[in-house]
C-alpha cells in the first residue's frame, strides 16, 4: 500500500520522510503540479507520495490546476490511499477559524471544469453518493481527534464542503445563500479531485483547515491575508493529524472505492477507440479486456 498526500493552500513540503526521491511522472492529461516526492514514514516504513496541489509555489489557480494529471501521476506510482487537505472558509458560527473538518459530502458549483477521465470514446456513469470514502473519514476524523486532544485543536467530523469556481471569493448573497442550505465549508479544489479519485479506484477523504468566516459574518471581509495567516497557523495541526491518520492505517484495508468502475463503462469495449483504451489502460484496462 502506497498512501497519497495532496497538500493544499499552506503545505508545500512532504511530511518528514526518509529516502525521499521526486519522480517525474509523464500522463496522457499533461504535467502534474509538481513532481511526485516519494519515501518511507518514520518507524511505519509506510511508502507516502506527497504532491503539492498548487505546486510548489503556488502558482495553479484553482480552476486551472492539473486535477487529471495529479491523480493520474499518483495511481501510476501505486497510490491506493489519498490524504487531502484544503483551505476553507466557515459557513457556520461554531466552525471557527483553525478548526479542522474532515467534510463527509460535497457541493459542487464549479463552472469551467472538465469532471471525468473519461469521455471521448468511452462513457463512465460512475456513483458518487458517497463522495469521500466513508471508511478514510472515519479513519482520519479519529486520528485527528486523537492528536487535537494534545494540541487544543477543534476538529468536526462530516458536514458539506460546497465547492465554488473561484479565484475570487463568494459574495455576500452567495455566501448567506450557502447558509441558508445549511452547509459547513466552502472551498474550491474538493472538485474535480474527489471524483477523479473515485474514478481511479482511489480512496479517498480529506482534512480542511478554516481560515476564515467567508463573508456572511457581520464586520468581516474575508482578505487573502488573512486566509495565509491562519493557513500558516493549520499547518502543524494538519501535518500532525496525517501523520496519525498514517501510523494507524491497516496494512490490509480494502473498500469498495477500489472496484468502483465495476458496472459503470457504458461503452462495449468493442466500440471504444484503441487511442481512448490506450489513455485510459491505467485506470479502466482491466474492465475493457477483450
Amino acid at each position: 500500500m502506497t498512501i497519497g498526500f495532496i497538500g493544499g493552500s499552506g503545505i508545500y513540503e512532504a511530511l518528514p520522510l526518509q529516502k525521499t526521491r521526486d519522480v517525474e511522472v509523464s500522463t496522457p492529461y499533461g504535467e502534474p503540479s509538481a513532481p511526485v516526492t516519494i519515501g518511507e514514514f518514520g518507524e511505519t516504513g509506510r511508502e507516502v507520495a506527497f504532491l503539492p496541489r498548487h505546486g510548489p509555489d503556488h502558482q495553479h489557480s484553482p480552476t486551472n490546476l492539473p486535477y487529471h494529471a495529479n491523480i493520474y501521476a499518483l495511481k501510476k506510482v501505486g497510490v491506493t490511499h489519498i490524504l487531502a487537505t484544503n483551505a476553507v472558509g466557515s459557513l457556520k458560527e461554531a466552525l471557527s477559524p483553525k478548526t479542522l473538518v474532515v467534510p463527509d459530502q460535497i457541493y459542487d458549483r464549479t463552472k469551467n471544469r472538465e469532471l471525468s477521465f473519461y469521455g471521448d470514446g468511452i462513457v463512465v456513469h460512475q456513483p458518487f453518493a458517497q463522495p469521500y470514502c466513508p471508511e478514510m473519514v472515519d479513519h482520519l476524523s479519529d486520528a485527528a481527534e486523537s492528536v487535537a486532544d494534545n494540541a487544543e485543536s477543534n476538529v468536526h467530523k462530516g458536514g458539506t464542503y460546497v465547492c465554488i469556481e473561484g479565484p475570487q471569493y463568494s459574495t455576500k448573497a452567495e455566501s448567506e445563500q450557502y447558509r441558508a442550505q445549511g452547509w459547513d465549508v466552502v472551498g474550491m479544489t474538493a472538485i474535480p479531485e474527489a471524483k477523479l479519485a473515485r474514478e481511479a479506484e482511489m480512496c479517498y477523504a480529506t482534512l480542511a483547515g478554516v481560515t476564515d468566516y467567508d463573508v456572511w459574518k457581520a464586520d468581516h471581509e474575508v482578505t487573502l491575508e488573512e486566509v495565509l495567516e491562519n493557513a500558516a497557523a493549520n499547518e502543524e495541526a494538519i501535518k500532525d493529524a496525517v501523520e496519525e491518520a498514517i501510523r494507524r492505517f491497516p496494512d490490509d484495508h480494502d473498500c469498495d472505492c477500489h472496484s468502483s468502475l465495476e458496472g459503470t463503462i457504458n461503452t462495449p469495449t468493442e466500440a471504444i477507440p484503441d487511442e481512448t483504451r490506450e489513455r485510459v489502460d491505467l485506470l479502466a484496462g482491466e474492465y475493457l479486456e477483450d
